[in-house]
């Protein structure tokens, strides 16, 4: 039975039939003269019938016109029940149709309207979804329920050229009118430009984006995920836009729903991320976005910058070479710069874009590594000359990075092998540390210690995440990568006993991947090589050794160890040097013996040294023995 028929549902009185039509085609009306065929278009997104789409303006007659109310008490003989109800619309409303009170039905499915909880189906309060309201009113918007769960995503501002293939092919696939067989999943390094390239595809279609993260309602009931998808549907239909899924940084079941949800999606829907997915209705064709290259940068900067650009040539040279940015960073931190200096809260526009990105570093890297500030110079470290002229060597090589590997075309050739990596070894305070400050500062570089505390863990996968995430903020920066005392989490593979074994070693395999294709520099520091899987050992361009410093070399460590500010009384560096310790001891024994000096109101003197070397060599559980401090005092 499709019909309801006057046996069924009493006959309603002839005038509250004409009372009834008349509200119906005041509310088309009106519709009409506020947006054009509103409701045809409403039919066509949603394929309703004439008889649903009275229904749908039957309740929005309700919310617009008083009359509704008494129309609908009288109908029911009821003055509580003085709004629409599904047996006012099949007895009241033209070509009525059972079927369009099912859930299943446009108008439920859809969530169209909303039908108010009651003991009797028939006679529960129907209301129209205030986004459908909207829409007929010609200013269509998104359901409340859903502006916290979506982002807008823009278009960008000005699009490299690099990007103009990716997106007319993106675009291309969005197109199509029929729901396509193919959804496109948007991966790269770039992750900023890639949404953006989605909005864009979707603006050359008339379509804006909305980015929704499943990981927002992982802990929602798989009913409760599907009552969000089919609002969603509904309003990208009603508002015209697509969606941007975010898979990114899913875990394995957010990224399962994120394929649940595209695979079942009901109109425009892009991924981003670059983890395959598994569809079953769907082929999934992967776009990468990644950065602009130096070139593409260079250039944004020059837009960026408009005229203030040519003061700042050199400067630019060097931003676009170091900070792998995306199209749309560069933009910003230039229109923000410039705005800064014309205000006049900055003078130095060269400096202001350099700090702007160093800060920016700060920010992606913050969580899992820690920011050192590289005040220490050549002066301050104190080494054999054979070490020196290799960490010498590693400066000039990243200074000359750019060059050899863009403008001469080593990169090119192959993408492996083109990251600069280095491994101090010796024993612990003999300036290894001292020596990533060292290069950091010569270079102008930011130094990011990694803190492996939050680094390691000991769930399946996290370990890789979060190196994954220090490599990819890192690749931005060319920033310098201290992984102190390495040995810990580039040790040697195990033989694989268990479970525990095998993702240990995929954890190893995955960082020298990582560590090989860096393009920064990566500093490894250990006090003991042997202990480094030899996989790394081959992997790495520069050894430094950093060994025990013998007498000559303490005494030049003393030397440079007090301040010219500092005073001091009598300091013999002959026979300090007699004491057998590494130089961050020293520094140790120099420090403290400088707080007991100023706490006595003295100058500092051997014998506050000699108090200080014994505090160091009883923490260090040593013997301080008569002929490395005799004559001190």
């Amino acid at each position: 039975m499709t019909s309801a028929t006057a046996h069924e549902i009493p006959a309603a009185a002839s005038d509250q039939i004409d009372q009834i039509r008349a509200l119906l085609d005041r509310t088309r009306a009106q519709f009409s003269q506020l947006a054009t065929s509103s409701c045809e278009r409403l039919m066509e997104l949603f394929g309703l019938s004439a008889f649903e789409l009275d229904i749908v303006l039957f309740c929005a007659a309700a919310e617009l016109d008083i009359e509704s109310a008494d129309l609908c008490a009288a109908f029911h003989n009821d003055s509580r029940l003085a709004f629409p109800t599904f047996r006012a619309a099949v007895s009241l409303l033209p070509g009525a149709d059972w079927r369009a009170t099912l859930p299943v039905a446009p108008l439920r499915h859809w969530k169209l309207i909303e039908v108010a909880p009651g003991d009797l189906l028939m006679t529960s309060q129907l209301s129209l979804a205030e986004p459908v309201l909207h829409f007929l009113m010609g200013a269509p918007c998104i359901d409340a329920a859903l502006q916290p769960l979506l982002q807008r995503v823009d278009s960008p501002r000005v699009l490299p050229s690099c990007y103009r293939p990716t997106v007319e092919r993106l675009a291309a696939l969005i197109a199509r009118d029929e729901k396509p067989e193919t959804i496109a999943q948007v991966g790269g390094d770039a992750t900023l430009d890639g949404r953006q390239l989605a909005a864009a595809a979707c603006g050359a279609n008339g379509l804006r984006l909305y980015a929704f993260s499943p990981a927002q309602v992982a802990s929602c009931t798989a009913m409760e995920r599907e009552n969000l998808q089919r609002l969603i549907e509904r309003d990208a239909a009603l508002c015209g836009f697509g969606l941007l899924i975010e898979a990114g940084d899913a875990s394995p079941s957010e990224r399962a729903a994120a394929a649940k949800l595209a695979d079942n999606f009901a109109g425009v829907c892009v991924v981003r991320g670059n983890t395959s997915m598994e569809l079953h209705q769907h082929r999934v064709e992967k776009l990468v976005v990644n950065r602009p290259g130096a070139a593409d940068r260079h250039a944004l900067w020059t837009v960026a910058l408009g005229e203030d650009a040519d003061g700042v040539s050199e400067q630019i040279d060097r931003l676009a070479a170091e900070f792998a940015l995306d199209s749309e960073t560069i933009l910003r931190m230039g229109s923000t710069a410039r705005r800064q200096v014309r205000e006049g809260e900055e003078s130095d526009l060269g400096d202001l874009l350099l700090e702007s990105c160093h800060a920016d570093a700060r920010a992606a890297l913050g969580g899992l590594t820690q920011h050192i500030e590289a005040k220490a110079g050549w002066a301050d470290i104190v080494l054999p000359e054979s070490s020196l002229e290799v960490l010498r060597a590693i400066s000039a090589q990243v200074r000359q990075q750019r060059k050899v590997l863009e403008t001469w075309g080593f990169a090119g050739q192959t993408a492996r092998g083109l990251g600069i990596s280095a491994l101090f070894h010796g024993q612990s305070g003999t300036g290894k540390t001292l020596a990533a400050e060292i290069l950091a500062r010569d270079l102008r570089l930011d130094l990011f210690r990694i803190d492996l505390s939050q680094i390691v863990s000991k769930y399946i996968g996290e370990t890789e995440k979060n190196l994954r995430t220090i490599f990819d903020a890192a690749e931005n920066t060319g920033a310098v990568l201290l992984f102190d005392e390495a040995d810990a989490l580039f040790g040697k593979r195990s033989e694989v006993r268990d479970s525990h074994d095998r993702y240990a070693n995929i954890e190893v395999s995955y960082l020298l991947q990582r560590v090989e294709c860096y393009r920064g520099l990566a500093i490894l520091t250990t006090n003991l090589r042997a202990a480094l899987d030899t996989a790394f050992l081959r992997r790495i361009s520069f050894f430094v050794n950093f060994p025990f410093p013998d007498q000559p070399l303490r005494r030049s460590i003393w030397q440079r160890m007090f301040p010219a500010a500092m005073p001091s009384e009598g300091l013999d560096f002959d026979k300090l040097s007699r004491l057998n310790l590494a130089g961050g001891n020293i520094r140790n024994i120099a420090l403290h013996g400088a707080y007991i000096a100023a706490d006595r109101g003295e100058p500092v003197r051997m014998e506050h040294l000699l108090i200080a070397a014994r505090r160091e060599c009883a923490k260090l559980e040593r013997p301080l023995g008569a002929a490395e401090t005799g004559g001190w005092v």
